[in-house]
């Protein structure tokens, strides 16, 4: 199972221009809600993101998860010293990933990152994706989809409107008999 868990802008965007995510914490969070990130990430085995997902995450004061992650890059080899127990850096398509991290008993993937998230769903790789709305408008930035060969069908599953107005949405992939 690959799964998503991402927010975006009212206009589809994970990101400004820049790369910078400073928008997402600008919403008070009087709840001191986590959004169902923990339930989500207690689901997952391991977690997939891209070069620039991975260098945003980089730049936190502490690294914060506890799930063995996988890079997927062309530039980077090794990850600092202080992650190898932590990080595997990959060079490989998403088909390839899957088959990677199942050969080492990881089945089910946390997929992150925008250029990450649309090729598996260029490849039809991704089974859910739970995608919180935040009220702003940025204009511009990077987006979560892009173009792909052929729709996807998924199925609502559900909605929660949480109290300072971000929406989270639930889609589970509905795959069709061929």
């Amino acid at each position: 199972m690959n799964l998503v868990f991402i927010a975006t802008s009212l206009d589809g965007f994970i990101a400004k221009e820049d790369g910078s995510i400073d928008w997402l914490t600008q919403f008070p969070n009087p709840k001191n809600e986590d959004y169902g990130f923990d339930d989500f990430i207690n689901r997952v085995d391991a977690i997939v993101m891209g070069r620039n997902t991975y260098e945003t995450v980089l730049a936190f004061n502490q690294w914060p998860y506890t799930k063995h992650v996988f890079v997927l890059s062309t530039k980077l080899r090794i990850p600092p010293a202080n992650l190898q127990d932590k990080v595997t850096v990959l060079n490989c398509t998403p088909q390839e990933v899957i088959i990677k991290t199942k050969e080492m008993n990881y089945k089910t993937l946390y997929i992150d990152g925008g250029k990450t998230i649309q090729n598996f769903l260029k490849e039809d790789l991704i089974d859910e994706m739970i995608i919180t709305k935040i009220p702003i408008i940025l204009g511009s930035g990077i987006p979560l989809f892009s173009i792909i060969n052929k729709a996807l069908d998924f199925e609502h599953k559900g909605t929660k409107i949480f109290s300072n107005g971000l929406v989270k949405s639930h889609y589970i992939r509905k795959r069709h008999e061929e």
